[in-house]
């Protein structure tokens, strides 16, 4: 079961990875971004919290959802090839996406008060690949949190 989910997520970071292209590639063209329920895309990709430190939030996108692919298909592939720093890096690295975007989602309900339809499923993303990779990961996320509340 575990190759199945490590190829599952593997498949959802290549899904996340081509719909940050998309929105890449639709900024770039300068057309709208259409939702295709009823949203505000273009309110919610073009506001003041769609870059982190200069760099559009989807290139940020892109690089963590390749990452995601290309990790996990190689784990999927050759499962002993990893090191636990490996795994407790992605695990880290998941949890930091997953959480960022429970923030951005707040961003849109509390401060731009519009919903990206493209941005929810990004967000829905992260959180199931964020499930997943806690399911086939060997560290558990009590000590994942339990290192994160170390460094404080």
């Amino acid at each position: 079961m575990t190759v199945i989910a490590e190829l599952l997520v593997a498949l959802l970071g290549l899904a996340g990875f081509l719909l940050a292209n998309y929105i890449r590639a639709t900024k770039r063209r300068q057309t709208p971004l259409v939702c295709p329920i009823h949203g505000s895309c273009e309110v919610v990709v073009r506001s003041q919290f769609s870059a982190l430190l200069g760099i559009p939030l989807e290139y940020w996108g892109m690089a963590y959802y390749s990452l995601i692919t290309l990790a996990y298909f190689l784990f999927a592939l050759s499962p002993t090839a990893a090191p636990a720093i490996v795994s407790y890096f992605i695990l880290s690295l998941t949890a930091t996406a997953f959480l960022f975007s429970l923030y951005l989602t707040a961003i849109q309900a509390v401060v731009l008060k519009h919903w990206c339809t493209w941005c929810l499923c990004s967000a829905a993303l992260c959180t199931v690949i964020f499930s997943l990779v806690i399911y086939v990961s060997d560290l558990s996320l009590a000590a994942l949190t339990g290192s994160w509340l170390s460094l404080f």
